[in-house]
């Protein structure tokens, strides 16, 4: 009977022994399975932060873009409005350049004793207009004995002067003119060969 009882202890024994290590074995999974879950959330929340830096990295990105383009355009307005102020009497003179030109002829008649006073009334009048042109920026262009330049003057004959230098103008047929830096009209001229 000791001997049953000690056998029969012995396998009690060997069970709690082997109900220890289940449960030690179970619970080793259990930490494992823990710790790949953490290990799985971890790099769940590290590829989420990496994608919400990216994100933001970008909407900089954007936003110094946005920012460059508005700059842009602001600088771009200020230059439209400034030209057109510089220029804003342009149409105008255009349009009045034809009276100037027949001021200029009309000038150009032989003054007698009875046309002298009507002469000197019309060239108070031209004065006066090209004195108003100049103080809005324009200008004659001068072309005579000057060489020939296609941006500011319009060759309409070519002359052969062997007193005047190549590609140079001989003859202003009309005046050209300027508003500030702009040719608003070129002169029309005759060249010499």
């Amino acid at each position: 009977m000791a001997e049953e009882k000690q056998e029969h202890q012995t396998t009690e024994d060997k069970d709690q022994e082997e109900v220890i290590t289940e449960v030690l074995d179970a619970d080793d999974q259990d930490q494992s399975e823990e710790s790949d879950s953490h290990d799985t959330e971890s790099n769940s929340l590290e590829s989420e932060v990496e994608q919400l830096k990216q994100e933001r990295d970008d909407m900089q990105q954007r936003v110094l873009r946005i920012q460059a383009e508005f700059d842009n355009f602001k600088k771009r307005s200020q230059k439209e409005k400034e030209q057109e102020r510089k220029y804003k009497s342009e149409d105008f003179v255009k349009e009045l350049l034809p009276a100037l030109d027949n001021f200029e002829r009309a000038l150009q008649v032989e003054v007698t004793d009875e046309t002298k006073s009507f002469v000197d009334g019309v060239s108070m009048v031209y004065n006066q207009i090209k004195e108003a042109l100049k103080s809005q920026g324009v200008e004659e262009i001068e072309s005579v004995g000057q060489p020939f330049d296609p941006n500011i003057h319009h060759a309409v004959m070519q002359v052969e002067d062997k007193e005047a230098d190549s590609e140079t103008v001989t003859e202003e047929l009309q005046k050209g003119y300027y508003l500030k830096d702009r040719v608003i009209r070129p002169a029309m001229v005759k060249v010499n060969k």
